[in-house]
């Protein structure tokens, strides 16, 4: 859990390095691309059988949505504007609402004492992160965190959504699918707003892509 939180907490300062030469959604089009890639080379190698149930690939879809296209966008925007190392802070929160969404879903994730303490105190932590002050002067910076705190709600509705559809998948096979479904998405949003994605990028760019797409995502 360590490992993956440094690997994790990493991606930010990538993607806000990228993000000086590339635009939000073509970032998150590269992210979800190059892993999605990568993680199919991973399943033809390992022969993990593809599964063939319509409804399974409609899942893969709506959770690249929820845990890839909605909070990589708001996260990136978020990152134009505020620092990276409090977009991460804000990250945290994912805990947090995960918690109390997963509470309205499931039977066995009812809020007890100490879950009860632990929400309070991370609404809490988030709002001294945030500052009050942030709120009585509403700009593009209190709106950027906002936007990423929309991201941390579209990750804890993803877990809700993978444990009612994804159950039982192979966890490689369920993170290339969602990661696919995300490129379906991604890929013509981006042409139609953007353009094709450039691959004519300064080093340390194709480096911070490389970072967050393959090792991070």
């Amino acid at each position: 859990m360590m490992l993956l939180a440094m690997i994790w907490g990493g991606s930010f300062l990538s993607i806000r390095v990228a993000l000086d030469e590339i635009t939000p959604l073509t970032s998150v089009a590269h992210r979800t691309t190059w892993a999605m890639l990568v993680l199919w080379a991973v399943i033809a190698v390992m022969r993990i059988p593809l599964p063939r149930d319509p409804k399974i690939w409609f899942s893969f879809l709506v959770m690249g949505l929820l845990n890839n296209v909605i909070p990589f966008t708001l996260m990136a925007w978020g990152q134009l504007h505020i620092e990276s190392g409090l977009t991460s802070i804000l990250n945290a929160f994912t805990a947090v609402v995960g918690v109390v969404i997963a509470s309205l879903f499931f039977a066995d994730e009812r809020i007890t004492l100490r879950k009860g303490i632990g929400v309070i105190l991370g609404f809490f932590g988030v709002t001294v992160a945030i500052g009050l002050d942030n709120f009585r002067s509403f700009d593009l910076r209190s709106l950027a965190q906002l936007a990423v705190i929309g991201g941390t709600v579209a990750y804890a509705i993803a877990g809700v959504w993978a444990r009612k559809r994804l159950v039982g998948m192979p966890p490689q096979m369920a993170a290339a699918g969602m990661l696919t479904g995300s490129t379906v998405i991604m890929l013509p949003l981006v042409y139609f707003i953007e353009g094709p994605l450039t691959f004519d990028l300064q080093p340390r760019t194709v480096l911070a892509i490389g970072y967050y797409a393959i090792i991070a995502t």
